[in-house]
């Protein structure tokens, strides 16, 4: 697996695969793969309830973590009002999510190589007008059942749930959803209406990841964990 010395600042999983950090995403890969017994669990959708809790950082890291484990991945940001996922790899963002829903562009104009094996990514694309539309639209169902064909797993960034509709509109397109909590700064009350919003949609709710947790007082990396 590469190393890419200029791009994943934010990419612990590749930059110190040995770290509790990355033992944590790995750990939360293993609990996904083992949360539905019945159902295969292709499709994941990670989300927030408000902005800055590191949803972003969360969707890279875990889509490292699928790859590494020999997984063919697609991370598709779809926040398409502050998208990221292009500054993260270091990549254009001339065509992307918005491109291909607007016919701007096909898919193989959209899907990039991240620099990690088995990991691909489809940026943002310009933002649109319209994104909650876009997301909302037939063509964008069509899309996912054809990544599904193409991928093992396809991982979904999506905007915070309380500030817009696309997360909803996402999650019901979506095999199930993981929420990116920011530890101490979130209040559980928002925290629980944002888990409403799922629920509004039959959204099936992953778990739920606690961002900025630090394991002991000496460690200054953020920490991951995930629960029900």
């Amino acid at each position: 697996m590469s190393q890419l010395p200029n791009k994943q600042r934010h990419l612990i999983t590749v930059t110190n695969p040995r770290s509790p950090v990355s033992e944590a995403f790995r750990a939360l890969r293993t609990n996904i793969d083992f949360s539905s017994v019945d159902e295969t669990i292709q499709v994941i959708m990670v989300t927030s309830s408000g902005p800055e809790e590191g949803k972003s950082t969360v969707s890279a890291n875990l889509a490292a973590a699928y790859a590494q484990a020999d997984k063919k991945v697609l991370l598709i940001d779809a926040d398409l009002r502050k998208p990221t996922a292009h500054k993260t790899f270091s990549l254009s963002n001339r065509f992307g999510l918005s491109s291909l829903l607007s016919q701007q562009a096909v898919l193989q104009d959209t899907v990039q190589d991240s620099g990690v094996s088995n990991l691909s990514i489809m940026t943002s694309g310009p933002i649109p007008p319209n994104p909650a539309e876009m997301m909302a639209s037939n063509r964008m169902s069509t899309l996912l059942q054809d990544l599904r064909q193409r991928y093992d797993v396809v991982l979904i960034d999506t905007p915070p749930l309380l500030a817009v509709t696309d997360a909803q509109i996402m999650a019901s397109k979506s095999d199930g959803v993981i929420m990116v909590v920011s530890y101490g700064k979130v209040k559980r009350d928002i925290a629980v209406k944002a888990k409403a919003n799922l629920d509004r949609v039959g959204a099936k709710m992953l778990g739920v990841v606690l961002n900025n947790v630090k394991r002991k007082a000496s460690e200054g990396y953020y920490y991951y964990y995930y629960g029900n």
